[in-house]
């Protein structure tokens, strides 16, 4: 606080003070002790600074915290009550920020269940028990997560294995068939495909491939 604040504060205190007990008001320059129940005045220099200096409520801290993790990249709840964790937030104030979050739709693990399993398939390949692996990892309840992948067409699954085959194979040609047959299944096992569906499509394409046709 400047000199020129301080006086223009002593001075509205003396008036104040006097209004109060019906004194006269103290000539500008003379001290005069600070009332007990003398209380910031708003818009001033010093209820500014004090208004400043204040402890951030816990709610507001935790609701940027949600928002900022949210603008990144989708979260499932459990992601953002870690983050919230680890950010030393009460679990109190956690749960009612992540209920009011879910109440109003910013945080949604059906959707994002969705939406993650969706991806994974498109841009990775992944078959359900490498995606339920994603979606445990992610935080998604296993009810919820069962009721997702349940919701996987398996002719699309196995669509989803032989255009991979075909692909891995044009990376191959001039292998060996038992070569080409492990690494193939290898590929697969590591995406979640079951061992049964994956041999029938590594059969079904290494026959049809034309570099292991009879003359």
């Amino acid at each position: 606080m400047t000199d020129r604040h301080a006086a223009a504060r002593a001075a509205l205190e003396a008036a104040l003070a006097a209004a109060g007990s019906g004194q006269a008001a103290p000539q500008p320059g003379r001290r005069s002790r600070r009332s007990k129940a003398w209380q910031p005045i708003p818009g001033d220099p010093e209820s500014d600074l004090q208004h400043r200096d204040a402890e951030p409520d816990a709610h507001d801290v935790a609701r940027q915290i949600v928002l900022r993790q949210l603008a990144m990249a989708p979260r499932s709840r459990k992601q953002l009550r870690d983050k919230l964790a680890q950010r030393e937030c009460p679990d109190d104030v956690a749960e009612a920020v992540l209920d009011r979050m879910t109440e109003v739709g910013l945080i949604d693990d059906e959707a994002f269940a969705g939406m993650l399993v969706r991806s994974q398939q498109a841009g990775r390949g992944l078959a359900k028990r490498a995606l339920a692996r994603e979606l445990r990892t992610k935080g998604v309840d296993d009810e919820l997560a069962r009721a997702t992948l349940d919701a996987i067409d398996p002719n699309a699954e196995r669509d989803q294995a032989e255009r991979l085959v075909a692909k891995k194979l044009r990376s191959m040609h001039g292998l060996e068939v038992l070569v080409q047959k492990r690494r193939l299944a290898g590929m697969l096992a590591r995406k979640g495909y079951p061992a049964d569906l994956a041999m029938a499509v590594i059969r079904d394409a290494l026959a049809q491939a034309q570099e292991h046709q009879r003359d």
